[in-house]
């Protein structure tokens, strides 16, 4: 989480914890880190968000961090969008590139599911995913000979984390004056970067 706290989220706490929420569900993607007996490692990994303070997710069971996963503490990191700022986009004298973004850390114990939980942590995953290709018709595992499912599942293992600790950043120039701010979103809409200068024109006050 960035020190500066000018690049947090305000609000009351159950706000803040629905836009997280939110947008953990809505990136869906993260990095699990976790201290093992070869030193700190990191997965990649799709995410789930139960909406009642719990992150799902699962690895395959080659990754070096599965066998130590189950009764330890973890951190999941979820990155939003984010870009360089350009000096030259400030007006006045002795400034310095910087780079806008949102990151959202969640850390808390970590358990392992069982089957029938990591199952169900496929068929949410692909329901999700597959709902934001409508109007293609949604996959299912239906789709699947089940048996061939049933292998394939023996391969990887499903966690959840009791996220006890939410630690969010949303640097977005709330540093600088608005008139700056906008015109570095213009840049940055230049660029491509729409997600990022929509939020910068329309998240902060």
């Amino acid at each position: 989480m960035h020190p500066n706290s000018k690049f947090r989220l305000t609000g009351s706490d159950a706000d803040q914890r629905a836009i997280m929420e939110a947008l953990v569900q809505e990136i869906g993607f993260g990095m699990v880190f976790a201290q093992t007996p070869d030193g700190p490692r990191v997965a990649q990994t799709a995410l789930f968000s139960t909406g009642d303070g719990a992150i799902q997710f699962h690895l395959a069971n080659g990754n070096a961090l599965t066998r130590h996963l189950h009764g330890s503490e973890a951190l999941v990191v979820v990155n939003g969008p984010d870009a360089y700022v350009s000096p030259d986009w400030y007006e006045g004298e002795n400034q310095v590139g910087t780079w806008n973004y949102i990151s959202i850390e969640l850390e808390g114990p970590v358990r392992k599911m069982d089957h029938d939980g990591l199952v169900a942590l496929l068929d949410d995953l692909s329901a999700v995913n597959e709902a934001r290709l409508a109007p293609k018709k949604p996959w299912t595992r239906d789709k699947m000979d089940a048996a061939y499912f049933d292998k394939l599942t023996t391969a990887i293992t499903g966690f959840e984390m009791e996220v006890r600790a939410w630690r969010p950043t949303f640097k977005l120039s709330q540093n600088k004056s608005e008139a700056e701010r906008l015109r570095v979103a213009d840049q940055l809409e230049k660029l491509g970067k729409r997600a990022l200068a929509h939020l910068m024109r329309e998240w902060v006050a």
